[in-house]
């Protein structure tokens, strides 16, 4: 039985239901909840070690479940695991290739792990390196490629079995600008073309916007989950920035005389879901002795990283997920 085999309906693609994960004492997970649709790229946002490739080791099969369960199609992996593995396209962080292969030989011993033969396999291998753009390559060995290039292999070998479920685990890794835009076109054709659910994770903020949906987790907790836009609508339309000398005494002030609450953050005063236009004025004509310098910016993901968490997005690279 492969879960390809189920059909979803309305359900989700992928639902994950109170995971938590732990190494010893360290909680990398910590009962996180979320599914995902049919034909969604969902990313996973996060800073090094916020737990987010616990989550994908555990998606991938590659992690055991400790607390909570994960269902795609409808079937538990724990049940299923088997199973849900044929349903499953996963690129690793971390290169996979053979580099004395060939970049063909790569493809047909993958292939043949997935019980993949013949013309099924040499199809299904050239359709993937001619959408990656390496059919050029596909005689020369992996040790002789660039890094990008054998980026788009790994992709391709992920992409033979054509996945209902994709998992790309950093998928720019190594990946150029111009190769990093052809991933996106890439990714977006497999989904509206095939139907293919996407699941990457990324601590790249431009690529979380290329999502349909994301989830932001921190310290092994999702703090926020939604569209991109639907995210950043909840700083406002604008955010005000303050350096001051004395953040704490002037916060204070601030959040008597205006009514507004700021947060400090990295010693500036951080001011969200305000009408900057009248603000502005009155704070430069009564306290503009104590103003250093100010800045006004449209929110973006980062910024929607610090209201949840209170703290900014490269902050929180000592996290709690040692892999």
């Amino acid at each position: 039985m492969t879960l390809s085999k189920f059909d979803t309906g309305e359900n989700p693609l992928l639902e994950v239901t109170n995971l938590s994960y732990s190494y010893g004492d360290t909680l990398a997970l910590d009962d996180v909840s979320f599914s995902v649709q049919p034909g969604e790229i969902f990313g996973l946002l996060g800073p090094n070690g916020g737990g987010k490739t616990t989550l994908f080791k555990i998606l991938s099969t590659l992690f055991r479940i400790q607390t909570g369960d994960v269902h795609i199609m409808g079937k538990s992996i724990q049940q299923y695991s088997l199973a849900a593995r044929s349903a499953l396209g996963v690129v690793f962080q971390n290169p996979g290739l053979d580099r004395n292969l060939t970049v063909k030989e790569n493809l047909k011993h993958h292939g043949h792990l997935l019980g993949m033969r013949g013309a099924e396999l040499a199809e299904a291998s050239e359709s993937a390196l001619q959408r990656l753009g390496v059919t050029d390559r596909t005689n020369d060995r992996v040790d002789t490629l660039s890094g990008g290039l054998a980026r788009r292999v790994e992709l391709a070998k992920g992409l033979l079995n054509k996945p209902p479920l994709l998992l790309l685990d950093e998928p720019s890794t190594g990946l150029d600008p111009g190769a990093r835009l052809d991933l996106w076109r890439y990714l977006k054709d497999l989904r509206n073309e095939q139907g293919t659910t996407v699941i990457l994770t990324t601590h790249l903020m431009e690529e979380a916007e290329s999502c349909d949906r994301l989830a932001i987790i921190d310290h092994g907790r999702f703090v926020a989950i939604g569209t991109p836009q639907g995210l950043r609508s909840r700083v406002g339309e604008r955010i005000l920035s303050l350096r001051c000398e004395d953040p704490e005494g002037f916060a204070a002030v601030v959040s008597r005389e205006y009514k507004v609450q700021p947060v400090i953050v990295e010693g500036r005063l951080r001011l969200e879901n305000i009408s900057p236009e009248s603000l502005i004025p009155r704070l430069l004509l009564d306290h503009g002795d104590k103003i250093l310098g100010l800045s006004m910016e449209r929110p973006t993901l980062a910024d929607v990283f610090v209201h949840e968490t209170g703290h900014t997005f490269w902050k929180s690279e000592q996290g709690v997920d040692p892999s």
